[in-house]
């Protein structure tokens, strides 16, 4: 068990993290001394250094405070990491990410937001809702909410919104008063055996809602009523709550269905309708959730999407077409890890497919080590045997270039996954420099 209230000094690895950087501006902002390391420099660690935390390019074993109280390391750390072993070698108290926001969730009334696609927006929905009715919750995104340019929202009130990540089953670590789980689908296959798995870890999240709370999903969907089974929480159906006459400014009909299931936490929650449609109206939206960028010299406009999951390509590509209207879609996919790139080869190519022109950028590694079995040209091989306009980049740079040459003026472009591809779009929107 992790007394946050007498922690005083605490370290971070891996402290460039979407998630992990939240808290680490949590515990800064209740006064504790906070420092933290990650593998390279990036605008969320110029971020946190700009407020008041000591931050390490590289991990090293003298980095780690000698007297800190907690060592937060992310799971995606191996092992051999040098800091997070001179911890332990200190006796310093150690606990992962998923364990402090297990800690936190304890200590407050947990809303928390699960699910394969959409939890990121749906998240952010909500916490836009109950801002407006004045409830000051606490809130950990996996984005940049763009109307507090933060992923993490200090509050006093006691609700704890939360994006619950089921990677590894991270989110058995929370203690849910409220449970929404958008979908479920396979995914994170190097971890899980398979979909069947997956409803394994979310039948055991739902186990642990208690009667007095509530389970917000589309029970009907197949997928989802199995993990139901052990329910003992009220479950609502978020797809009855009718949202027909609100604008939306997400586009796409999975984006009305993560409003929808906002909209129905907010009402469990005792909000009134006016308050929930008029916040989802004015949605800001969030970093790298179909974020506009700007426009090419050309005129071509530019978006950004964290798809990495072929479903999540699909719904990114559908919203980008109808934005598109009578022009081409350019769609610039960087597949994200190896073993789901294996694992949904057929599957990317079927999504992608729903663009006029396609460039695919190197697998982004991640968390993994380089895999012969699997690559980018695969990929850009099955789109070109059906037919489809597909170039293969041989890095980043290669990939906006070829962008620059096959872009026409009414063409939307839309950089595609979960590593550095949104550098891509950054650099589009510049005007290139003269030879």
């Amino acid at each position: 068990m992790i007394n946050l209230t007498k922690i005083k000094k605490v370290h971070f690895i891996g402290i460039g993290g979407i998630g992990i950087s939240a808290i680490a501006r949590m515990m800064l902002s209740t006064g504790k001394t906070v420092s933290g390391s990650d593998q390279s420099s990036s605008a969320i660690t110029a971020e946190l250094a700009a407020a008041g935390v000591t931050i390490y390019e590289g991990h090293r074993a003298e980095q780690v405070p000698l007297d800190a109280d907690l060592v937060v390391y992310t799971i995606a750390v191996p092992p051999t990491n040098p800091e997070l072993n001179k911890a332990r070698e200190l006796k310093l108290p150690t606990a992962s990410y998923p364990e402090v926001i297990g800690e936190i969730s304890r200590q407050k009334k947990t809303v928390a937001v699960a699910g394969t696609h959409g939890k990121t927006t749906t998240t952010a929905m909500l916490a836009s809702i109950v801002l407006s009715a004045d409830l000051d919750p606490t809130v950990v995104v996996g984005s940049i909410l763009k109307s507090r340019q933060s992923n993490f929202i200090a509050g006093q009130g006691e609700l704890f919104i939360v994006e619950a990540c089921e990677y590894r089953r991270s989110f058995l670590n929370l203690s849910p008063d409220i449970l929404i789980i958008t979908n479920i689908e396979a995914d994170h296959l190097d971890y899980y055996r398979d979909l069947a798995d997956i409803q394994s870890a979310f039948a055991d999240l739902v186990s642990r809602v208690p009667a007095d709370g509530a389970i917000i999903c589309s029970p009907a969907d197949p997928a989802t009523a199995p993990v139901l089974t052990g329910a003992v929480a009220a479950v609502v159906d978020y797809t009855q709550f009718d949202l027909n006459d609100v604008l939306l400014t997400a586009p796409g009909e999975h984006n009305r269905r993560n409003a929808q299931a906002a909209a129905a936490t907010a009402d469990w929650l005792g909000l009134g309708r006016p308050v929930i449609t008029n916040a989802l109206a004015d949605f800001a939206g969030t970093w790298r959730r179909f974020d506009y960028q700007g426009r090419m010299a050309g005129g071509a406009e530019v978006y950004d999407d964290y798809a990495h999951h072929p479903t999540e390509v699909k719904m990114a590509l559908q919203a980008a077409k109808t934005k598109a209207g009578t022009g081409r879609v350019v769609a610039v996919f960087q597949p994200h890890l190896y073993s789901r790139t294996k694992h949904f080869l057929a599957e990317f190519a079927e999504a992608l497919a729903l663009a006029e022109v396609i460039v695919v950028a190197p697998i982004y590694a991640a968390r993994e080590v380089a895999d012969d079995s699997v690559s980018a040209d695969q990929l850009v091989s099955i789109l070109t045997r059906s037919g489809a306009s597909a170039h293969l980049a041989t890095d980043l740079i290669q990939a906006e270039n070829i962008i620059r040459e096959v872009v026409k003026p009414t063409d939307l472009v839309i950089t595609l996954g979960a590593g550095d591809i949104f550098t891509v779009a950054a650099r589009l929107i510049k005007v290139p420099p003269t030879a």
